[in-house]
C-alpha cells in the first residue's frame, strides 16, 4: 500500500515561477522584536511587517515541522526552497507520520524543544486541533484571497494545497481506461481495481468510498452507497484487497487505482519512463475533494519562523510549487484572476468535471462516515 503520505515523484526545475516578495528592503535593519510579542503576534504587521518577520525568523534560525516527507506534493522543493530564501533550517520529525501523530506531538511535546512549530493537517483533523485549544491564531499577508469555505474565521487554520479522488489507469493493460464509477462495474475490469489501502486506516481509500458514495446517490451525510458499491464491485470479481504500490503497477497486478489525483499524476512520469502508459481521470460521477490545511501551534517554539513558514507557503512562489507536484494549491483561482499561475503546471492537472469550488464534509459527517467505514467495511471485503 502506498504509506501515508503516499511517494509522489517531486517535480523540480524548469519552470518559471512568478514569486511575491518577501525580503527585507532598504538599507537599514529592523528593530528587534519582542519574543513575547512574536508568540501571540496574529500578522505581520503586529511585529512591524515582514521585514521584522524576516529578521526575528532568522535570529531563531530552525523551524520545527513534523510528517512531512519530501516525496508528498513537492514537499522537498518547498522545504529547501524556504531554507534557501531564508536560511533557516527545517527539521522534518516523523516525515511518513499521520495527521493524529501531529496533534499527538504538538500535545505531549509542549514546552520542549522539539515541540512542532506547524502542522499539516487534514481539514477535520485541523478542526479538532483547534477545539482543543493547540493553534495560534494567524493571518498570512493572502489571507483574504482564500475562500471562505476553506479557513477558520479566527485564522487558526486554513487550507493550502489538495485534490480529487481520481482513477489512475494503465492504458497498455486496460483497453478502455474507465472514466467513473459506473464504468467500473463492466466485466472487462475484473480483477483489476484496488484502493490505496483499507479506508478503515487510509485517508485516501477513506475518500474513495466517499467518492464511490456520491456516485451512487449517497452525500456527506450518508457513505453507505459507497459501501454497498463497493461490495457489489468485489462480488462482481472486479475489485480486489491487494494493496497498491509503485511495485504492483508496473507488474501489471494492480492496473487501475482509485486514489488522490496528484499522486495518481505525480506516477505518470515514473511509469512512463518504464513504459506503462499511465492515464488519470476524475470520476464524473463522484467528485470529491480534499485539502490539506495549516497551522501554527499555540507554544511554537520558534514562532517567529513558524508565522514566516505560513507566509512563504501562502506567497505566489510556495503556492506554485505546490502545482508543480500536481496538488491544487487553494489560492489557485486568485492566482488565474491575477495572472500569477504557473499556467504549465496548471495545464498539467486532470480536469474536474463539475467545475467550481470544492465542498467538503463538516467534521461531524466525517466522524458519521468514519463509523460507518469502520463497522461496513469488513462485511465488503468478507
Amino acid at each position: 500500500m502506498f504509506v501515508h503520505r503516499a511517494r509522489l515523484a517531486a517535480v523540480a526545475g524548469g519552470l518559471a515561477l512568478a514569486t511575491l516578495a518577501l525580503s527585507a528592503c532598504g538599507d537599514s535593519a529592523p528593530e528587534a522584536v519582542d519574543p513575547e510579542k512574536l508568540k501571540t503576534a496574529t500578522s505581520a504587521e503586529e511585529i512591524g511587517g515582514m521585514e521584522a518577520l524576516i529578521a526575528a525568523a532568522k535570529k531563531e534560525g530552525t523551524l520545527n515541522a513534523i510528517a512531512l516527507p519530501r516525496n508528498w506534493a513537492n514537499y522537498g522543493a518547498v522545504i529547501d526552497g524556504f531554507t534557501q530564501k531564508y536560511g533557516i533550517e527545517v527539521k522534518v520529525d516523523s516525515p511518513e507520520g499521520s495527521s493524529e501523530d501531529e496533534i499527538n506531538a504538538a500535545t505531549t511535546r509542549k514546552g520542549q524543544p522539539t515541540m512542532p512549530d506547524v502542522l499539516d493537517l487534514g481539514g477535520t483533523f485541523a478542526q479538532t486541533a483547534a477545539e482543543q485549544g493547540l493553534l495560534a491564531p494567524y493571518k498570512v499577508e493572502s489571507f483574504d484571497k482564500i475562500p471562505s469555505t476553506q479557513k477558520d474565521p479566527q485564522a487558526r487554520w486554513y487550507n493550502d494545497y489538495g485534490g480529487y479522488i481520481s482513477i489512475g489507469c494503465d492504458a497498455k493493460r486496460v483497453v478502455n481506461c474507465p472514466t467513473s464509477f459506473a464504468d467500473l462495474m463492466k466485466p472487462e475490469y475484473k480483477g483489476k481495481i484496488v484502493l490505496n489501502g483499507n479506508p478503515t486506516k487510509s485517508g485516501a481509500a477513506f475518500a474513495g468510498v466517499y467518492a464511490a458514495a456520491l456516485a451512487n446517490k449517497g452525500s456527506f451525510d450518508d457513505i453507505q452507497p459507497g459501501l454497498d458499491f463497493f461490495k457489489q464491485l468485489k462480488e462482481k470479481g472486479n475489485f480486489t484487497t491487494v494493496d497498491s504500490s509503485p511495485a504492483t503497477v508496473e507488474k501489471g497486478t494492480t492496473p487501475i487505482t482509485i486514489d488522490w489525483d496528484y499522486l495518481n499524476a505525480g506516477y505518470a512520469d515514473q511509469y512512463r519512463k518504464k513504459g506503462l502508459d499511465w492515464q488519470v481521470n476524475i470520476p464524473t460521477d463522484g467528485v470529491f475533494a480534499q485539502y490539506y490545511s495549516q497551522a501554527i501551534t499555540k507554544d511554537a517554539p520558534h514562532p517567529a519562523a513558524a508565522r514566516l513558514w505560513q507566509e512563504y507557503l501562502y506567497s505566489t512562489e510556495g503556492q506554485n510549487l505546490w502545482l508543480e507536484g500536481f496538488a491544487r494549491p487553494v489560492l489557485m483561482p486568485a492566482m488565474e484572476k491575477d495572472d500569477t499561475i504557473n499556467k504549465t503546471a496548471a495545464a498539467w492537472l486532470p480536469p474536474v468535471p463539475v467545475p467550481g469550488e470544492p465542498t467538503f464534509p463538516d467534521a461531524a459527517q466525517t466522524t458519521k462516515a468514519k463509523a460507518a467505514v469502520a463497522q461496513g467495511w469488513p462485511k465488503v471485503i468478507g
